[in-house]
């Protein structure tokens, strides 16, 4: 039965989401925001934090010293590229988050637009019923004008009356039912839309922090690779300067004639075994004593192996006489076996120790044979390499 529109026997509803069903879903949503919250919150701590690498020089002035910037370089720069693989994975993850959590608002939205309308649609279908109530109202009010005595009068019989006023009732009783339902339908949309509007706002409070903690990161491993680039760009120039220096020391090495200065230590020469340097083994670096590298040095003399000192060192007592000891670099050998009392010659003799001082670092060799204006020598690392070489050179 209808009375002006309005079901009487059974109110339809406005279409919506089912409330268990949206309580549901958005219980979902709300622990996977906290939880990704909490994640944040948590790897964010485990995040790297950026330390600002102490540059070495940009120029150096001699091998040892180019080469030192050149190991502390390029040390420097493989830790700044497992800091960086940190950086990238905390910019990947973060990503990854923020990818989640806008796909969450992207739903939250969609759920605030869908209760909008479903809202809006509870309002136009209260506005629909009541009219209707207008008109139903109308009705029954010109039908109420009459008296109950009158009412009485007009109707066939007792009955109709009895049947007449209890269709009034149940109409009011329906129209009343009915706003009731529309209006707690209402009530229970606004009350998930604010439910959905407070997510929402959590949601896009994560993004922001995501965002804000991926731009850090972003910061770091940009900041990380400035400073590899420059790094790679101080060791490219002390690289550079290295050869450089390397050239010009290997060139004095190889000088031919001229300008040696012959240490004669004191004590009968002996013959032995040239090729029998007990660390020709032993690692090479263009490092000097005492900052020898791993496997090469010092060896018992103060020298670091393989190089030109240590070998000419090891042959004094090879022949049967004192070894110099930590004497320095070959250019300083001169100086050192003067204050030592043992006596430089501008003539060689075999078994004396040559000296250049060339170079930066000068170069040691052992005299083997002397004839006319030649000397026949014994030497280590003549081109840098730490490699035994003989040679016969000018010595005026």
């Amino acid at each position: 039965m209808t009375f002006g529109g309005i079901i009487i026997s059974g109110i339809t509803k406005t279409k919506t989401m089912p409330q268990k069903r949206f309580s549901k879903k958005f219980a979902i949503t709300r622990r996977l925001t906290v939880a990704l919250l909490l994640s944040v919150l948590i790897a964010g701590a485990t995040y790297p934090v950026i330390k600002k690498a102490n540059a070495a020089s940009s120029t150096c002035s001699s091998i040892t010293d180019c080469t030192n910037q050149i190991n502390a370089n390029n040390n420097a720069v493989a830790n700044l590229k497992n800091e960086a693989v940190s950086y990238q994975d905390a910019v990947t993850r973060l990503q990854s988050q923020i990818n989640v959590v806008q796909a969450s608002i992207a739903d939250s939205q969609r759920q605030q637009a869908d209760l909008e309308q479903q809202i809006a649609d509870a309002e136009q279908k209260i506005t629909e019923q009541k009219a209707v109530l207008g008109d139903d109202l109308r009705t029954m009010y010109i039908d109420g004008q009459m008296t109950t005595i009158e009412a009485l009068a007009t109707s066939n019989n007792l009955s109709d009356y009895v049947d007449k006023e209890e269709y009034r009732v149940a109409v009011q009783n329906a129209i009343q039912a009915t706003l009731a339902k529309i209006a707690a339908l209402q009530k229970q949309l606004e009350s998930q839309k604010q439910q959905v509007a407070a997510l929402l706002a959590q949601q896009q409070s994560q993004a922001a922090q995501l965002a804000a903690a991926k731009a850090e990161q972003d910061q770091l491993l940009a900041y990380n690779q400035s400073q590899q680039a420059s790094y790679n760009s101080q060791t490219a120039a002390n690289q550079s300067k290295l050869n450089a220096l390397i050239a010009a020391q290997r060139s004095a090495n190889n000088a031919s004639s001229g300008g040696y200065y012959f240490i004669r230590f004191p004590g009968t020469v002996r013959s032995f075994n040239d090729g029998s340097y007990p660390y020709a083994n032993m690692g090479f670096s263009m490092s000097t004593a005492p900052g020898c590298n791993d496997n090469d040095g010092p060896d018992p003399w103060g020298y670091c192996m393989r190089q030109c000192v240590s070998y000419t060192a090891w042959a004094v007592q090879a022949s049967g006489r004192a070894a110099p000891m930590y004497w320095g670099n070959a250019k300083d050998w001169v100086s050192a076996a003067k204050r030592s009392g043992i006596p430089v010659y501008n003539t060689p003799e075999p078994g004396d120790v040559a000296i250049s001082t060339a170079g930066t670092w000068g170069h040691a060799m052992y005299v083997e044979q002397v004839s006319g204006d030649q000397i026949y020598v014994a030497q280590y690392n003549q081109q840098l390499t730490g490699q035994f070489s003989h040679q016969w050179r000018a010595w005026d």
